[in-house]
C-alpha cells in the first residue's frame, strides 16, 4: 500500500476519528480524538492548552494514532509538533468540518479561542496497515 491510498483510506472514514497515544510518567493514556487533515503535510489535530493531551505531548511529543477504517487498522507512529501559527488556527475554526466551535467563539471571542487552541501536527510518520487477511504478514512500513 502507498502514502497515498492510506491517506485516501482515511480521508474516507465516515467519522474522521483516531486514537492518539501518549505516555506520561510510563503510564500510557489512549484517547479518541477528531482529525483534522491527514495528507502531505502531516497529521493534524487540535485541543486545549490546558488539557492533559496537550501538556503530555509538550513533554513528550512521541506518540502513536490508530485509525479504523472498514477493514482496514492504520497505525502510525511518530513525534508531534507544535503549530503555533494563527493563521493555520482561523482556518481550522473557520473549517466547515468545525460548526460547532461557532457557537464557544461567539461566546468567547476569536482572541480568546484562538488563545486557548493547540494544534498539534505529525509529519513523515511511519506507518503499518492490518487488516484480517494480513494479520499473520510480516509488518511492512510506509513514510508518511
Amino acid at each position: 500500500m502507498t502514502k497515498e491510498q492510506i491517506f485516501e483510506i482515511i480521508k474516507g472514514m465516515q467519522h474522521p476519528i483516531m486514537h492518539v497515544a501518549t505516555c506520561e510518567n510510563g503510564q500510557p493514556h489512549v484517547r479518541d480524538i477528531l482529525l483534522f487533515s491527514a495528507d502531505e503535510n502531516g497529521i493534524v489535530f487540535h485541543t486545549g492548552k490546558m488539557k492533559d493531551l496537550c501538556k503530555q505531548l509538550l513533554a513528550n511529543p512521541k506518540s502513536e494514532v490508530c485509525f479504523s477504517a472498514g477493514k482496514y487498522q492504520i497505525r502510525v507512529e511518530g513525534e508531534f509538533e507544535l503549530v503555533d501559527d494563527d493563521d493555520f488556527k482561523r482556518e481550522i475554526i473557520n473549517h466547515p468540518s468545525r460548526q460547532f466551535m461557532k457557537g464557544w467563539i461567539a461566546e468567547q471571542g476569536e482572541a480568546a479561542v484562538l488563545d486557548f487552541l493547540r494544534v498539534f501536527r505529525m509529519r513523515h510518520g511511519k506507518a503499518h496497515v492490518w487488516t484480517f487477511e494480513d494479520n499473520f504478514k510480516p509488518k511492512e512500513y510506509i513514510t508518511l
